[in-house]
Parts: structure tokens; C-alpha cells; sequence
């Protein structure tokens, strides 16, 4: 319990435990109660207090012992004591089963003690609520656990996470901050085929372009004809007998539409011999399907303004998936502009297992237009 006239905590903690669990499921989010009951039946398992020890175990080995203020039990103080940190909790009672409130009572508790930095695993619906509680008053700092995550405020990893954190510790007052938005995407819209992004407002964030990402940058009304054409392209020359599995995003749709498929626009489908054979699928559908069909591709594009090539928006595609088909069949599509606009000029994976990252990591030839590609660099 944090007392008055107690020495300023420079970091302070929030888990939001059912973070991302809607991701493997294919349900675009994880918001609600009933999202969360429907991911745990399709036998999803929740990952952000995965991910947030792993930036904490990082954070430990950098900086070495520290205090931290951490939100109750499961929202952060069971696990940054299991660490090693030296932890003061923001109340005594932790909640059974957490909700959108219990994230902004703990938000308001670092606000009151006026912590360094706010970091918590969560994605764009853990954003906002910190955002509704506290508005921009303290410097904010994602650990990516979230499904979608289009806001500005996320590292690129876990482990990035924790070299901002480490920054922000070693610098206090005088680390720089930029700007960032929160945004969110509807679910239900999301769910029903739609994207129906909202701004919901700003904070400020470690001004660290190499471990923080900007906010992910909306798609052009009308793709570019170089993009149209490598799509039918595409379309045209798939191998039969072989399983296409094709990833979120308008990119991909319209390598379905010039197929006369409807793919799901914000899901993960597989093609056979022309044929849709699976629809928005879940991690475990997949996993199903690449057992029954050894000869297998993946195509996918990426998220404009970020660079991220795996863990945004594509969860359904997790390490198990991506394993399965291997590196040496993934074929990435994107609008030359889009990588152009990148900075710095890296494509980004983030899988949830760090040894697959690294196999991911090095260079990769992106397409751009029939007979056109670009080669990237990819980083964990």
C-alpha cells in the first residue's frame, strides 16, 4: 500500500491478465466478458503475464534490483516480486477476475504517486483505459499483448519494453518524450468484416523510435496499380494441390477477390486448388488443416506505419503456425510507399517465442508489383 509523503516510485506496473487471449482464437480482441468466455472455450490461453515477465526478467538483468509499483496479485505485483523487484502494491485486495475498472483505480494510484513511467502489458483496450483514467499525466509504455495494438504507445517486443524501461530509469526527468496517440479498432465491426478505427486521445511516450512504435498508418482509399496487379498475379500462379493460408488485411483480400473468393478481411483463410477451404480461422483450425495438407504457403502483407511482419493484428498466426510452414514459404506483400515511409526502414516480428524471432530475423525480399520487390531488414 503506498503511504503519503512516500519517496516518487520511478516505475510503476499494470498486467491486464486476459490481455490478447481473443488473438489465437480469431476474435479479433479480447474486450468483454463474454469475448473472454468465448476465446477460453475455443481453448485460447491468456499470454500478457507471459510477456510482461519476460520484459520484467530483462528489465531485472539491466537495472538489477529496483522498486516498483505494481497494481495487485495477478495485475502485476505476484509476478514482479516472482521476478525479484522489491514491490509496493497500490492497494491490499486483488480481484478474482479483473475488469476495465481495476486498470483505471491502478492508474489512478500511479497518477497520486507520481510514478517515472506507467508500463503495462495490454493492447489498444488497456491503452484506453489507462487513457480514461489519467489522460496523458504520466509517461506511458506498452508491453505488446494485445491482439491489434494500432496505438503508438507499444514497444516493438517484450524485451524491447525493456530497454525503454531501463532508459527511462537511468535518464528520470530528462529521457525525452514524444507523442502519441491511443487508438482502437471496433470489434464488432472487426468481427463482422469492417475496420472502424477511433482516435481516442493522446499521451507521451519514451522518444525511442528503435523500440517504440508509431501508430499504425491507415490504408489508402485505392491501392496502387503496381500493388493491384501483383495481387492477380499472385492469384494466377498458385500451385495446385498446394494450401495457401492467407493473413489478415485488405492487402491479401484482394488477392482472394481476384481468386472470386471473399477472404475475411481481418482473418486468416486457406485456399486449395482455387477453393476456399477454411474461413477466418483459429490458431488450432490451422494447426488442423496443415496436418491434413504437408505442401503449404502462407502470404501475408504487414501494418502500415509500424513495419510489424508478425504479432499485430495477425495473431491467429502464432510460433506453432509460422513453424509449421517455415520461413522459406512465407511470401509478404506491401505497397512499395508503405515500406518506403518506414522509420527506421525494419520490418518487426514479434511471435511470442524469441528463438523463432531470431530464425525470422535477417532479410527478406517483400513484393511489391509484378516482377518487383524490395529487399527489408527484419529485427526482433
Amino acid at each position: 500500500m503506498v503511504k503519503a509523503g512516500a519517496a516518487r516510485p520511478r516505475l510503476g506496473i499494470i498486467v491486464n491478465p486476459l490481455a490478447g487471449i481473443g488473438g489465437p482464437a480469431a476474435l479479433k480482441g479480447s474486450d468483454g466478458a463474454a469475448t473472454v468466455a468465448e476465446a477460453r472455450a475455443r481453448g485460447a490461453r491468456p499470454e500478457a503475464p507471459l510477456r510482461a515477465e519476460r520484459t520484467l526478467q530483462a528489465l531485472a538483468a539491466r537495472v538489477g534490483p529496483a522498486e516498483l509499483l505494481a497494481a495487485p496479485g495477478a495485475m502485476g505485483a505476484d509476478l514482479a516480486r516472482r521476478v525479484g523487484f522489491s514491490v509496493k502494491a497500490t492497494s491490499r485486495s486483488a480481484p478474482s477476475e479483473t475488469s476495465a475498472l481495476d486498470t483505471r483505480v491502478a492508474a489512478t494510484a500511479m497518477r497520486d504517486a507520481d510514478v517515472g513511467l506507467l508500463l503495462f502489458a495490454g493492447g489498444d483496450g488497456t491503452a484506453r483505459d489507462i487513457h480514461d483514467a489519467i489522460g496523458d499525466q504520466l509517461p506511458l509504455l506498452g508491453i505488446p499483448a494485445g491482439v491489434k495494438m494500432h496505438s503508438g504507445v507499444f514497444a516493438h517486443s517484450p524485451e524491447a519494453a525493456a530497454r525503454a524501461a531501463e532508459a527511462a530509469l537511468r535518464n528520470g526527468p530528462s529521457l525525452p518524450l514524444r507523442g502519441a496517440d491511443i487508438a482502437d479498432v471496433d470489434e464488432q465491426a472487426a468481427r463482422d468484416g469492417r475496420v472502424a478505427s477511433i482516435l481516442y486521445g493522446s499521451v507521451r511516450v519514451p522518444d525511442l523510435p528503435r523500440l517504440v512504435l508509431p501508430t499504425k498508418a491507415g490504408s489508402p482509399a485505392q491501392p496502387g496499380a503496381e500493388l493491384q496487379a501483383l495481387c492477380r498475379e499472385i492469384a494466377d500462379t498458385l500451385e495446385p494441390s498446394c494450401l495457401y493460408l492467407f493473413g489478415p488485411g485488405s492487402t491479401t483480400a484482394m488477392v482472394l477477390a481476384a481468386l472470386g473468393a471473399r477472404g475475411t478481411l481481418l482473418g486468416v483463410d486457406a485456399v486449395l486448388d482455387g477453393q476456399v477451404v477454411g474461413k477466418d480461422l483459429t490458431e488450432s483450425q490451422t494447426l488442423a488443416l496443415l496436418d491434413t495438407h504437408l505442401d503449404s504457403r502462407l502470404v501475408v502483407g504487414l501494418v502500415g506505419g509500424q513495419g510489424m511482419l508478425f504479432g499485430r493484428g495477425n495473431r491467429q498466426l502464432t510460433a506453432a503456425v509460422l513453424s509449421r510452414v517455415g520461413a522459406d514459404r512465407i511470401t509478404v506483400l506491401s505497397a512499395a510507399d508503405k515500406l518506403l515511409a518506414l522509420t527506421p526502414p525494419t520490418l518487426w516480428v514479434d511471435t511470442g517465442d524469441p528463438v523463432l524471432d531470431k530464425h525470422l530475423s535477417g532479410y527478406i525480399r517483400v513484393r511489391v508489383g509484378p516482377r518487383q520487390q524490395i529487399i527489408m531488414t527484419v529485427s526482433s
